[in-house]
Parts: C-alpha cells; sequence; structure tokens
C-alpha cells in the first residue's frame, strides 16, 4: 500500500504513536518450503484480471495459463471485504479491510475462493493472501467493539496511519487482545482454505516482535511462506523474503540515465554483506504500487524492461510477475476503480515463459542458498554488465547492455573455454580462451555452459 510517502515518514509517524517495546530477541525462522527454492511468484490483481473480476473468472480465464506459464506461486491481493465509510473511489482500496475472516463479494463466495484454491493446488501451485495488519477499515466491527485496539491522538480520536491515508484507521500493537486476535485471524484462512502463506504489507509499521510471534503460531497449523513488504535485515528473522525496493529503484535510475552499469556492480558487492545468503528477495521491475503511482514499466524503463526482467531472473532472489506484465501493458491501473487489464497483446509471453523456466530448470539460479553467488565479470565496456552464476555442474552467464547504443563485449582467460548455448537467441560459440559478443541497445543474453563440457 506503500504511497507517495517515503517509509522514513511514515515510520516516524507511526513511532510516535507506540510506546517502547524491549527488543526483539532474533529468531531463526522456519526454514522456507521446499517448494518456494526455484519458484517465481505472480501478483494477481483480481479486480482487473477479468471483465468479472471473480474468483470463478481467474480460474476459468488464467489458471491453465499460468500454470503452462510455470508460475507456482499466486499472490493474491487482498480478497476481502472493503470498507464503505471515508471509501475511496467507487470500489474503493483492497486495503481497507471490513472483515478479515470473510470474502468480498466483488470477487465471489468463500466456495468459490476454496475451489480456486484447490484447482491451483491441483496444478502444483500454491496460494498466497495479501494481509494488511497495520490498519482496518473505519466501519471494520472491531473499531465499535473493541476501540481500544486502534491507535488514538491526544483527544482520543481515532487516526489514520498516515494522513493520506484517509479510508483506513491504525491499530494499537500495544493492546495484546488486538495481536492475538489479529494472529487467529491468519490462522483462519489456513484451516478454513487451505492456503499456503502471506504477502504482508507494510510489514516495517508493524511491530517485529508481533511477526515473530505470529509466524511461530501459524507455522504450527502449517509450514508457510512469509513475504513482507518492506527490505529491513531484521524482517528476516519472521520472513522468508523480503521486498528489493532499492534495487528496483536503482534500475530506475538507470533507466533514466542517472546511474549505470558500475552502479549495478557495486550495489550487489554491497547485498552481500547485508543479508544472509539464504535471505530471499524479492526482484520486480513493476508490482501494484509502482504501476499505479509511479507508472508502467514501459514509462519508467523504456526499452530497458526486458534487460531488467532478465536481471530480475538471473539476480539472486524470486522474480515477480505483476497481472499485465506479460502483456506488455502500458497502462496505470486504476486503484479505486474497475480497470481492466487488456490481454490481447501476447507479445511477451513467451519472453517470460522462458524466463521462467530458466529460473525452474538451472539450481544456479535456485533462491537462497540453494543457488550459486553472483559474480561479476569484466565486461571490457563500461556500459554493459557481466556477470555469471555457478557450480561444479554448469554455468549460466549473463550479459545486459544499459546503454542506447550497441557494445562489443570480449571476456578473455582460460576460464572462458567451452562451448556456450543461448536460452535467449539459441545461438551458440565455441570458446578458447576468448568470449566475444555483440550486444544490440538495451540488449541481453544468457549462456549456458556444462561445466564437463569444458576443454
Amino acid at each position: 500500500m506503500k504511497n507517495l510517502f517515503s517509509f522514513a515518514v511514515i515510520l516516524a509517524l507511526f513511532t510516535a504513536c507506540e510506546s517502547p517495546k524491549p527488543p526483539v530477541e532474533e529468531t531463526a525462522p522456519t526454514p522456507e518450503p521446499h517448494w518456494s527454492a526455484n519458484s517465481t511468484i505472480y501478483e494477481v490483481n483480481l479486480r482487473q484480471m477479468t471483465e468479472e473480476g471473480t474468483f470463478k473468472a481467474f480460474q476459468n480465464q488464467h489458471l491453465d495459463r499460468l500454470a503452462d506459464m510455470g508460475i507456482e506461486i499466486l499472490w493474491f491481493m487482498p480478497i476481502y471485504p472493503i470498507g464503505e465509510e471515508n471509501r475511496k473511489g467507487t470500489l474503493g482500496s483492497y486495503y481497507a479491510v471490513k472483515d478479515y475472516q470473510d470474502v468480498s463479494s466483488e470477487h465471489g463466495s468463500m466456495e468459490d475462493f476454496k475451489a480456486l484454491v484447490d484447482a491451483a493446488h491441483g496444478k502444483g501451485m500454491k496460494v498466497i493472501l495479501d494481509w494488511v495488519a497495520n490498519h482496518t477499515a473505519w466501519d471494520n466491527a472491531w473499531v465499535t467493539e473493541h476501540p481500544e485496539w486502534y491507535t488514538t491522538d491526544s483527544t482520543g480520536k481515532m487516526v489514520p496511519p498516515v494522513a493520506d491515508w484517509a479510508d483506513v484507521v491504525d491499530l494499537n500493537y500495544d493492546n495484546a487482545d488486538m495481536r492475538e486476535a489479529m494472529i487467529q485471524s491468519l490462522e483462519f484462512w489456513l484451516r478454513e482454505a487451505d492456503i499456503d502463506g502471506y504477502r504482508c504489507d507494510v510489514a516495517e509499521m508493524v511491530p517485529l516482535d508481533f511477526w515473530v510471534d505470529a509466524r511461530a503460531r501459524i507455522d504450527s497449523v502449517k509450514p508457510n511462506f512469509f513475504l513482507a513488504e518492506g527490505e529491513a535485515t531484521e524482517l528476516h528473522q519472521a520472513f522468508d523474503m523480503t521486498y528489493a525496493w532499492s534495487f528496483h529503484h536503482l534500475m530506475n535510475e538507470v533507466s533514466r540515465g542517472e546511474k549505470g552499469a558500475s552502479d549495478v556492480k557495486a550495489y550487489w558487492e554491497e547485498q552481500s554483506t547485508k543479508y544472509k545468503s539464504d535471505d530471499y528477495r524479492m526482484q520486480f521491475i513493476t508490482n501494484h504500487d509502482e504501476n499505479s503511482w509511479n507508472g508502467t514499466a514501459i514509462e519508467r524503463m523504456g526499452d530497458y524492461r526486458k534487460a531488467f526482467a532478465v536481471m530480475s531472473f538471473t539476480v539472486p532472489g524470486m522474480p515477480l510477475i505483476y497481472s499485465g506484465q506479460e502483456a506488455d501493458m502500458n497502462k496505470r491501473l486504476l486503484f479505486f476503480e474497475k480497470d481492466l487489464i487488456d490481454w490481447r497483446n501476447d507479445s511477451l509471453a513467451d519472453f517470460y515463459k522462458n524466463l521462467v523456466s530458466i529460473k525452474k530448470d538451472h539450481d544456479v539460479l535456485f533462491n537462497g542458498a540453494k543457488g550459486a553467488p553472483i559474480k561479476f565479470l569484466n565486461a571490457g565496456n563500461e556500459r554493459a554488465v557481466v556477470y555469471s552464476r555457478a557450480n561444479e555442474f554448469s554455468e549460466l552467464l549473463v550479459m545486459l547492455n544499459f546503454s542506447n547504443e550497441a557494445v562489443s563485449i570480449n571476456l578473455e582467460g582460460d576460464e572462458f573455454t567451452g562451448f556456450y548455448s543461448s536460452h535467449i537467441d539459441k545461438g551458440s560459440i565455441d570458446a578458447h580462451g576468448s568470449l566475444p559478443w555483440d550486444l544490440p541497445p538495451h540488449g541481453y543474453q544468457i549462456f549456458e555452459r556444462a561445466i564437463d563440457e569444458k576443454y
């Protein structure tokens, strides 16, 4: 639910409302579910995916297609009833939750959702729900039944977490009963619909100790996959995966000509010192916040968007595809209204299917510690980035041109000996101590070499 406000401002406002808490004892979260090792996550904007906007329509029109693409995790934006009091727009924000234990009639019935989860499971896919723990709608029953569960100002008036979020009211995590009710609601969806985890909205605006407690509780019901909207390193005490916001912003800056290849390499050198090898990071070129508030991938990245998509699938982390991304959508979806995605453009369908397949089939690209470390190479050109990910059996070599002009790359050394085959254009090169390659403007290449084929 990130809008135009910086998280620094948001956190300052939130912190001012709560009393000091003892530091959270660092814990090791439950290991990530084995099925997440080589997964790609797909964000489902259910309202805009089909004309009907229902669970049934999504199941009938998109589930087979996404399974065929190789998607393994479906993240549904909030599906709960939306508040009417102080509602924004006609349909309101998905993140103004009126009832944590029901589905919006906009999407269908609870039975419809259960059928969708069962169908997804039958295709080998997992389902996670978007969870909004920081705030509720003003007409959530908790507001009248338990007013002490909410943050108030000096006059005793309930307040939103941020002034611009006038359609929601801030929850008070000093209240133990509210915390318990929130955890019970998280448990509800595991037991009722057999979902597989949660994406947790503005996770840094909720006390870390709550997430640690909640994760332990819900994992006792069923092992979960837990994604945090945030990138603070300490979130990994409770979460399997955090947002790679900083890298996303860097991609936008490179696309605008403000940063370059050297900044990309410097970023990844820094990341290796901040996060543990098994800390999943979600890599993305767009999502619902970016699309609606900051611009489409075409607006922000232009001709660089495919190169950065390739990078999001081949650097350490789990790649995200947002609804309509595979249709190269050049439309800012309205957030509070019906605004149907145009699916007639399938120009990138094969492109993304290929990337998902590469991610799934090559263990060097697996998520977390199961994948191989990233190693940047001397591209011989300051406008290009070249890196490899290799283990004892195979190597993937990625080349990216972050400029508006063609570049020539020549990798030299004994290690560049062997037969390299392309996963992009199906070309190949038999290298003997030198690997030359030309990339067009904004171009990209993924080579594979079997280690046992090295001369």
